[in-house]
């Protein structure tokens, strides 16, 4: 028996915008534009969006900080209440999420515990970029046609997640503090762990990455269209230049795209109320949250995320399912690595025949900052529909592989009350995990534990090292930025478990292989 207060997914909406720039939508335009696909998509008028009890919109990469903040766009103050004001709805749970690519997962987990609790019986999720037309608004100049953007709301919203920074002010002074420069790390230690010698591990990208460009060409809210090789992915060219060793282009997230989309979630009576049909629900089978060891110094190695592997098994769990029960996926897909230690984590073959994802993933079908999953719901929502029976799974994470959240779905419905395990109960696991000891000035012999080598559009820009001291304390170093030998030598051949020395220079650790000193 299905009972009264079991969350149900009902709809789901996108959009993306191709236009000019000067005519694009503001980012709550486009969340309106999303949330009343989501209506349609359920069956129902967009009218219904008035009687939402719940809010919660994904945070904008314009609000989330850091280089972003000092970008001359103008930006609304609280952007739950002002899309409230434009959907004509009076939402009593309003909240804006923190940074992570991990919150349009969580806030399902969320608003299903509170459907579940009585809490809500109407919640809309939504979220947006458009990054696209903004930056080139900025670059011509044209900030008149931004001035749209900026509303006046004297409360601050009520922020949903953890609000920390991603990285560190040590690491960040390191070139710890962006996704292209950190992910590469943890690429690198995993090419090391299975055994791979560069070439071969390049080759492994291209084929695990080329499927995805197959769903994107095929999904037409994808912001890339077209198919590509594997080849084609890991062959650096003008159009696909290394960003950060051994990532080209092609295999980085692409965060500047003007794209939306919504969820609608109700509780099963509510939906009955609406005249849903059973056949248009999506069931909440499963889900978790966790969050790795935060700093990227404090993690416990680089070619494996603990809190994943915790949160896929707590959802699967949860669902009474295995891996091998999934029909189809949708794994988060930022950067190679971490569709790599998914797949690692569920025990599932890089070219499963199931495949890896709805939407295309981050680099083709777009990356539209933290709300990337919104989409990837969106697509799960409609793929159970049309496999009624079957479990799909979504994964997603945010900042550095720090924080995760996952869900099982089907059109199969839940029975009983919908209960879920209180994440404390299982996050011990990975707060109790001992890290190495960390030194910030560290000097003398030392060996890299990881690195990678971040480029420029002309060139080398700088060599990131995180090693170990021959006390075992981890340190994060730069290579000089002069030696560009050193960098090409890294990329070159193996950099993992090599020797060298490590010395604290002008506020700064610097790493020097011993080849090269």
């Amino acid at each position: 028996m299905i009972d009264a207060h079991t969350p149900v997914l009902i709809g789901g909406g996108q959009f993306t915008y191709r236009g000019a720039p000067e005519l694009c939508p503001t980012p709550i335009e486009f969340c309106a534009l999303a949330a009343k696909a989501a209506a349609v998509d359920s069956g129902l008028p967009q009218s219904v969006l008035t009687g939402i009890d719940g809010l919660a919109v994904v945070g904008f990469t314009i609000d989330a900080g850091t280089s972003m903040a000092s970008l001359p766009i103008p930006k609304a103050n609280n952007p739950p209440k002002t899309l409230a004001k434009a959907l004509g709805a009076t939402p009593a749970w309003k909240v804006y999420t923190h940074v992570g690519g991990n919150n349009p997962q969580a806030l399902v987990n969320a608003a299903a515990s509170r459907i579940a609790r009585g809490e809500n019986k109407l919640v809309l999720l939504t979220g947006a970029e458009c990054l696209n037309s903004m930056m080139k608004l900025v670059r011509a100049g044209h900030f008149h046609a931004l001035a749209g953007h900026q509303q006046d709301e004297a409360e601050a919203p009520q922020m949903f997640g953890e609000g920390f920074e991603g990285s560190s002010a040590h690491e960040a002074h390191h070139g710890l503090a962006f996704p292209a420069n950190v992910y590469p790390l943890f690429e690198n230690a995993y090419r090391s762990y299975v055994g791979r010698d560069l070439a071969s591990h390049q080759t492994a990208l291209g084929a695990l990455y080329a499927p995805f460009t197959q769903v994107a060409a095929h999904n037409p809210f994808a912001w890339f269209r077209h198919s590509h090789s594997a080849k084609d992915l890991i062959t650096i060219g003008p159009t696909n230049r290394m960003v950060g060793y051994p990532y080209p282009k092609f295999l980085n997230a692409i965060l500047q795209v003007d794209q939306s989309a919504s969820v609608l979630m109700a509780s099963y009576a509510h939906a009955m109320a609406l005249g849903i049909g059973k056949e248009a629900m999506v069931f909440l089978h499963g889900c978790a949250d966790t969050v790795e060891k935060w700093n990227i110094l404090d993690r416990v190695d680089y070619h494996s995320s603990p809190a994943m592997t915790l949160a896929l098994k707590e959802a699967l769990s949860m669902a009474g399912k295995s891996p091998g029960d999934i029909g189809f996926f949708d794994l988060y897909s930022c950067f190679p690595i971490a569709v790599e230690l998914a797949c690692e984590a569920l025990g599932m073959a890089g070219d499963d025949p199931r495949g890896l994802t709805l939407t295309g993933g981050l680099p083709y079908f777009g990356g539209p900052g933290n709300n990337y999953s919104m989409h990837g719901l969106v697509e799960m929502i409609h793929r159970c529909r049309k496999e009624p029976s079957a479990f799909g799974l979504l994964n997603a994470n945010g900042w550095y592989l720090t924080k995760h959240a996952v869900g099982i779905y089907s059109c199969a419905p839940t029975q009983g009350p919908w209960v879920r395990r209180d994440p404390h109960a299982y996050q011990v696991q990975i707060d109790h995990l001992v890290s190495p000891p960390i030194i910030t000035q560290p000097s003398g012999p030392a060996t890299i534990e990881t690195y990678t080598v971040i480029h420029s559009r002309d060139g080398y820009r700088m060599g990131i090292v995180i090693g170990r001291d021959e006390a075992g304390s981890r340190f994060v170093a730069n290579t000089p930025n002069d030696d560009q030998a050193i960098m090409a030598d890294l990329e070159a051949q193996e950099g993992i478990g090599r020797t060298g020395f490590v010395t604290h220079e002008g506020g700064r650790n610097i790493f020097k292989p011993a080849s090269h000193v």
